[in-house]
Formats: structure tokens, sequence, C-alpha cells
């Protein structure tokens, strides 16, 4: 298990490395270079309208991919998803500015950016499923949580690339040439992660599901006929965690840097603390879901976001490094409380022969919802004066509407897969019957 775990964590930050620093360089540098006919605050909106692109294909990604993990196995999918991801962030490293080729580079970064979400779309459910469909059933939340660190992993690897190369360039120099480095450098991760996942295994859930002729034939048409609500409460419940950690890592970048004043070196040294120290709690939030449930973390991850998005905003409008750093730790706390344990839920939600399709789909359809929207409108509607209320009026909206949808949403018990029964990979609790 524990190296199936750093497998599936490496694996996992090497994805997200290559999708985070596409966000940190759409708040820094992508505007001016890629959309300079447009005012600032208009560039940074088209920027973020290029890096929402991700996480609109990210669901076509875990309709392509999913279904693969779910007829031929989930070691394929982990090898495919890391190719598309980290060739598509290479090539955005070489990708010619406006000034050297017009429209036609922003349309380039579009398109690089759609392919790298495709590809992202299918690493996380290939990625769980490789510590879930190993674990013992007791700690599945704990093993399984480890491919939640790699997001943060991914995160510093990104932003503390981009943070060095800022603190030690020129501003010129880092708009001319130095901000592709980090695309340039997701080469060598590529290499590393496919020389650490062709040597894994194929689970054991999936190898019996093989033996005994219980593929699904359609995974995709299946979830869709017979999990469709299921697909759609997932997908609202976790929008409230990509809501919360794009508006701390990428639009609150972009706002401190362009409308405090503060020096982007500072702004992201924040952020990458609040996000360190996010990464060192999930194992411990995942296992307090083995004890008490998936669904009572999630709950408690929701009413926490709904306390915390005010003062996230007055601690950020401050400019104070301390205390900035304390309003995007608050949030990323309640962020990871909920985060950490939705790696077991979702796969425990769904039975055997379509998990990797469903989770996958639900799971990355919150990204649509929460991820892709955020950064565009707390950009539209902070443009005042004043501190921006009105992002956080809309992250309490977002936690409102995902506390409801978990609140609909059973509990699962953390119990061995039963035989495929066309039901449920656990004891199935009815709605009536969830637990609190």
């Amino acid at each position: 298990m524990v190296r199936l775990a750093a497998a599936a964590l490496a694996g996992t930050a090497i994805e997200f490395y290559d999708f985070f620093v596409y966000g940190t360089a759409a708040a820094l540098v992508l505007g001016p270079l890629f959309f300079p006919t447009f005012s600032p605050p208009a560039g940074t909106l088209a920027a973020f309208g290029t890096f929402a692109a991700g996480f609109v294909s990210r669901p076509l990604g875990a309709m392509l991919l999913g279904p693969l993990g779910d007829r031929h196995g989930r070691r394929p999918v982990l090898i495919a998803s890391l190719l598309l991801t980290g060739l598509a962030t290479v090539a955005v490293g070489f990708v010619p500015t406006y000034d050297s080729i017009g429209i036609a580079a922003p349309a380039l970064l579009l398109t690089l950016r759609f392919l790298q979400g495709l590809g992202l779309g299918g690493e996380w459910g290939g990625a769980v499923l490789l510590t879930v469909e190993h674990a013992p059933a007791g700690r599945r939340g704990l093993w399984s949580g480890f491919p939640q660190i790699g997001p943060a992993i991914g995160f510093l690897l990104a932003n503390g690339t981009m943070l060095i190369l800022s603190a030690t360039l020129s501003d010129a120099a880092f708009r001319s040439w130095g901000w592709r480095v980090p695309f340039w450098g997701a080469g060598l991760l590529v290499a590393a992660g496919l020389l650490l996942r062709t040597q894994l295994t194929e689970t054991p859930r999936f190898r019996e599901l093989a033996e005994r002729d219980e593929l699904a034939a359609a995974p995709l048409a299946e979830v869709v006929r017979g999990h469709w609500r299921l697909v759609l409460l997932t997908a609202g419940g976790l929008a409230v965690g990509y809501a919360v950690f794009y508006a701390v890592t990428t639009w609150s970048l972009a706002y401190g840097t362009e409308r405090l004043g503060v020096d982007r070196t500072v702004m992201l040294g924040c952020i990458m603390a609040a996000v360190a120290v996010k990464g060192a709690v999930t194992p411990l939030a995942a296992h307090l879901g083995d004890r008490f449930g998936r669904r009572p973390l999630c709950l408690l991850g929701c009413a926490a976001t709904v306390v915390w998005m005010f003062p996230l905003i007055a601690l950020l409008r401050t400019g104070e490094p301390p205390l900035m750093f304390l309003g995007f730790l608050g949030a990323l706390l309640a962020f990871i409380t909920l985060f950490a344990v939705t790696s077991a839920y979702l796969p425990e939600l769904y039975e055997p022969r379509v998990r990797c399709t469903g989770a996958g789909l639900g799971y990355n359809l919150a990204g649509v919802l929460g991820g892709a929207l955020t950064p565009i409108v707390a950009t539209a509607v902070s443009r005042g004066d004043g501190p921006p209320w009105g992002v956080a009026a809309y992250l309490t909206a977002v936690a409102l509407l995902s506390l409801g949808c978990f609140a609909l949403l059973p509990d699962t018990r953390p119990t061995a897969d039963r035989p495929t029964d066309g039901r449920s990979a656990v004891r199935p609790l009815e709605a009536g019957e969830a637990t609190a």
C-alpha cells in the first residue's frame, strides 16, 4: 500500500503541476502577452477564460478515459492521462505570443489548455481507484487520501518555480521567457511519472470483475441511465471545493498583485504557505473520514466555508502578509475537510463496474461549476474600489448549494466490496436511511 499510494500521489502531483502552472501564469502574465489589445482587467478576464477551458474539457476527459478504465483497467487510464496532460503542458511553453503570430496565439493557447483538461479529466478516477481498490476496507479513506495530497504538491512545485523565477529575473526577462520555464520543466516530470506508472499492477477489484466477465459493456451509458442523479449531486457537492481553492490560488493572486499592489512574490509566498499546511493535514482529514463517515466531513467543510468567506475577503483586503495567510489558511482547511474524503466517498457511491466513469464524471463536472467560473465571476464582481464583498457572497452561495447536495446524498460504510449486483459497491443507504 505504501508503494501504491506513493505512485498515485506522485502521478497526481505531476498532472496537477501541469494544470496549476497554467493558472498561475494566467494570473500573472498571460493577459498582456496574449491579449494585449484588451485593458488590463479585460486581459485578465480573457486569460481566465482560456484557464476555464481546461475545466470545461475535464468532464469530457472523464467521459473518454473513464470508460477505458472500466473496460480495460485503471492502469491504462493513468498512463494515457499523464501523457496527454504532460505533452500539452510542454507545448504551452513554446506558443508564440500575440505580437508574433496575432490571433493564432490565444487560439493555440486555448487548444492546449483544452487538451490539458481532457487528460486531467481521466487522471483522478484512475489514481484514486488504484488506492481504493487495493486498500483494506476500514482504511480506504486514509490510503485514498494520498492522491489528494498530490494537488498540493503539484501546486507548490508550480508556484515555487514561478516564485523563484519571479524573484531572480527582471520583470522584462520574466515576461519574455521566464514564465515558459515551468512549462518546459513538465517534460522531465512526465518522464518520471511514466517510469512509475508503467510498473504498476492492475487493481484486484478490476481483475475480479474481468475474471467473472462482469465488466460493463457501455459504462458511460450505464452511468447516464442509472446514476445521473448521483452524478449531479456529487458535482454540486464538490463545486464548493473547486470554488474556494481557485478563489484563493488564482483569483486572489491576480487581485492582490493588480488591485492591492502587493508584490507577486509576497502573494505567492502567502498562498504557498497555506497550501503546504493544507497538504500536511490531508491524511488526518482522510483518517477522520474512516472514523466518522464521509458525509459528515463533507457537511462540516461546507458549513465552515459559509462561516469563513467574508472574513477571508476582509483579511485579503488588508494586504498584510500574515493576515492574508490566515485568510487563505482558514479557507483551505475548510476545503480539505471535505475534499480529503471524496477520493473514498465517490468510488463507494458507485458499483465497481462503472465507478471509474461515474466518480470521475461527478468529480470533474464539479470543476466546471466551481473551478471554471470562480476566477471569471470573482474578477468581474471585484472591479470597484471597495472590498470585493461580492466575491464572498458568491462563494457563500456556492457553499450553501454544496451543503444542500451533500444533505441529499447517502453516507457510505467502509465495508468490503460485495460482488457486483447492479446497485452499489458498498451497502447502499437510501436517502431516508442516510446517517448524519
